[in-house]
């Protein structure tokens, strides 16, 4: 993935791996829940990472954050390596530039914390000790979220879900971040909450000049927010691409298994509609032929073995034709 963009690379993520040791009984298993990913992300565009649970892409993010510290690759953000020893500076470099949206706006926010203290202690803990300058920020950042100075003294629990998470992206933008990683920040709301809070950071997104890399298991969602989408599956990136070219034009199996279990509005075609299985043991063989990734298309990307790849663009050649 070394095509020279004109946009400017803010995140480049190579060969990233993150292996736990597990126990079940007796028995110690190796879990790679990021497995060789690697990937960039530009200044000022939405990232959309996409599977289904457990697929690790959460724990990219969380690596991405160094709130684990990676087992071998490299993370460059803005031309600095956030890899390496955690030092003090690192960490100080790390709550500067990139913020997070917790997926449970329950968990994520202190109960015994007002929302005041809970949104500015970010600032205190750069540095900002003048109290009247952190209400000041408090309530600004209030206002852009969609509630009032009124809520500052409040808690968590006198609020509901969508007006919590709300409170989380306070807390995130507040110091003016370079990126902000939003871990499934509306799968724990309802629907009519989730277009809200996904409405927000759009505004916040073109106000600020945000970076943001959008986790989620919502296809749907993810196009509407995403310029550019990659897709997951047990610790591995199978495909990358624009957000319309991979819903047009999908091409790794998996990619098309997801696309295919978006509900359909028509409840006739739902009904007569069959799913698609993949079968990861059964859909490849890379006995012989090792797999990576390959740019298949301008700016879209699939993960196969050489033979796979030659029948991927047959298959385009094809479509191609069709139409």
């Amino acid at each position: 993935m070394n095509r020279q963009e004109e946009r400017e690379v803010l995140l480049n993520v190579e060969h990233l791996c993150m292996h736990f040791h597990a126990k079940a009984g007796r028995r110690k298993t190796l879990v790679k829940a990021v497995d060789d990913v690697s990937f960039q992300v530009y200044r000022s565009e939405t990232f959309g990472l996409v599977g289904e649970s457990g697929c690790g892409k959460t724990t990219t993010g969380r690596t991405i954050l160094r709130l684990y510290t990676p087992t071998s690759g490299n993370i460059e953000f803005d031309g600095r390596s956030l890899t390496g020893k955690m030092t003090k500076e690192l960490q100080s470099y790390l709550t500067e530039h990139i913020t997070c949206i917790f997926q449970d706006p329950i968990d994520s926010l202190n109960p015994r914390m007002t929302v005041r203290e809970i949104i500015g202690e970010g600032l205190f803990v750069r540095g900002i000790h003048d109290r009247a300058e952190i209400d000041r920020r408090v309530f600004e950042v209030l206002e852009k979220v969609g509630l009032t100075k009124e809520h500052a003294n409040r808690y968590p629990h006198e609020f509901s879900g969508g007006q919590r998470q709300r409170i989380g992206i306070a807390r995130a933008i507040i110091v003016n971040p370079s990126m902000v990683i939003a871990d499934e920040p509306v799968s724990a709301l309802d629907v009519s909450v989730q277009a809200q809070v996904i409405n927000l950071l759009n505004d916040l997104k073109r106000e600020y000049g945000l970076t943001i890399i959008f986790v989620a298991h919502n296809l749907s969602v993810v196009k509407y927010f995403s310029d550019r989408i990659g897709v997951m599956y047990r610790g591995k990136l199978l495909e990358v691409a624009r957000s319309d070219d991979l819903y047009e034009h999908p091409i790794h199996p998996y990619t098309k298994l997801l696309l295919s279990a978006i509900p359909m509005p028509n409840p006739l075609i739902e009904k007569e509609r069959e799913s698609l299985v993949y079968d990861v043991k059964t859909a490849h063989d890379y006995s012989t032929e090792q797999p990576h990734m390959v740019e298949i298309l301008p700016e879209h990307f699939v993960y196969g073995s050489e033979s796979e790849i030659l029948r991927y663009r047959r298959e385009l050649k094809g479509d191609a034709l069709c139409c």
